[in-house]
C-alpha cells in the first residue's frame, strides 16, 4: 500500500476528515503532505505524527518519556526494515525478530496502543495477509498482535480481514 493512502486510513482512524492532498516524491515515493499554514511536510512518520497533534490525540505517541522514545523507535523501524523489503527472507527474518519481541508484549510499547501499532499494522498487512496457516502459527505472537490491532475500532477500514485460526493445527511450528 501507497504511503498516501496509509496516511489517508490514518486521518479517517484518527476522525479527521480533512481529506489532506498528498503527493509523493522520488524514487522512493516519500509521501508529502502540503499544509495550508506552512511549509510542506515530508515522510511517513512526520506526516503521521502531525496528524496525530491536529486530532489531540498525542496519547498515541507515547505518554511517558520512555514509551515516547519506544514509539519512535518503531516508527523509524517501520521506514527502514519494512518499507522497501520485499523478498520472503527478509520479512520472515523480520517476522521471527518481531515474533520474538512481542512475546511479553500487547502492543508494541507494552500496554498502550500508540501510532507505531497503526503504522506497522499497515506496513505489514500486505505481508501477513499473504501467510500459510502454518506461517501464521509459526509467528503465533505477531498473529495474536496483528489480529488485535485490525480489530482495533476504525484501524482496519476497507483492507482485507485477516483470518487466524484459535486452535492450532501444526504442533511443530516452533
Amino acid at each position: 500500500m501507497a504511503a498516501a493512502a496509509e496516511l489517508s486510513l490514518l486521518e479517517k482512524s484518527l476522525g479527521l476528515n480533512k481529506g489532506n492532498k498528498y503527493s509523493a516524491q522520488g524514487e522512493r515515493q516519500i509521501p508529502v503532505l502540503q499544509t495550508n499554514n506552512g511549509p510542506s511536510l515530508t515522510g511517513l512518520t512526520t506526516i503521521a505524527a502531525h496528524l496525530v497533534k491536529q486530532a489531540n490525540k498525542e496519547y498515541l505517541l507515547g505518554s511517558t518519556a520512555e514509551e515516547k522514545a519506544i514509539v519512535q523507535q518503531w516508527l523509524e523501524y517501520r521506514v527502514t526494515q519494512v518499507d522497501g523489503h520485499s523478498s520472503k527472507n527478509d520479512i520472515h527474518t523480520l517476522l521471527k525478530d518481531l515474533n520474538s519481541y512481542l512475546e511479553d508484549k500487547v502492543y508494541l510499547t507494552g500496554y498502550n496502543f500508540t501510532l507505531a501499532d497503526i503504522l506497522l499494522y499497515y506496513g505489514l498487512h500486505r505481508f501477513i495477509v499473504d501467510l500459510t496457516v502454518q506461517e501464521k502459527e509459526k509467528y503465533l505472537n505477531v498473529s495474536r498482535w496483528f489480529c488485535h490491532i485490525q480489530h482495533y475500532p476504525g484501524i482496519r477500514q476497507h483492507l482485507s480481514s485477516v483470518v487466524f485460526i484459535k486452535n492450532r493445527l501444526y504442533t511443530n511450528s516452533h
